[in-house]
């Protein structure tokens, strides 16, 4: 049993990291921008809190007491770039303030590698309007990859996209990135919390899918 901060609990992966968390009898502190749109968060062994993932000061108290912090916020009203750099640096000075020695970061398959070594977004086909978005998160995992912190920290995400209406499964595999690919959010939150619990990659960027 362990404490678990998890940053964007408000989200379709937050809630879904949140439910698993419990599940495996952790104890969750959930954070969101408006504590008053998400009661429904709220039960045994979830604890609801407002909270800023681009102010270090605010993740560091938040996270104060916990083992591990999973990233799943996002934050539409500010321009993408700059809430990813900024969010990933305030998680990489603040985390380590309170004592937090693992975080896994909520992805995107677009800026994983394929098997033949190519980005996804960089792959023929690829829809040029997501661009942007695609290139914010490569920014802040840029931040990642190029921090000197002692943060153990690691990128998950769809290895292709979420299978919205997608049920549980229990099952799912690494994988190279490949727009064809699929998983649910039930089993993306088993690879996140399996990686906190168990961590077997660090400090790189994986994809799953539902095996």
């Amino acid at each position: 049993m362990g404490k678990i901060i998890v940053f964007g609990a408000g989200g379709r992966a937050g809630r879904a990291a949140v439910g698993e968390a419990v599940q495996r009898g952790h104890h969750v502190t959930a954070v969101v921008r408006d504590p008053g749109r998400y009661r429904d968060l709220e039960g045994p062994g979830v604890r609801l809190l407002a909270g800023d993932a681009t102010d270090a000061d605010s993740v560091a108290d938040l996270a104060n007491g916990h083992d591990a912090a999973i990233m799943a916020a996002y934050d539409p009203a500010v321009q993408a770039d700059m809430f990813f750099k900024t969010a990933t640096q305030a998680l990489l000075d603040g985390l380590p303030k309170a004592g937090v020695g693992r975080l896994v970061v909520v992805g995107l398959a677009a800026v994983l590698e394929t098997a033949d070594g190519t980005v996804l977004m960089d792959s023929p086909g690829f829809p040029p309007e997501y661009g942007p978005f695609c290139l914010a998160h490569a920014a802040g995992a840029g931040v990642l990859r190029t921090s000197t912190t002692t943060l153990d920290w690691l990128i998950v995400s769809p290895a292709g996209d979420f299978d919205h209406d997608g049920t549980r499964s229990g099952r799912y595999s690494t994988a190279s990135a490949n727009a064809a690919s699929r998983i649910s959010y039930h089993d993306f939150a088993i690879a996140l919390l399996d990686e906190v619990d168990e961590p077997r990659h660090h400090r790189t960027h994986v994809g799953v899918e539902t095996a």
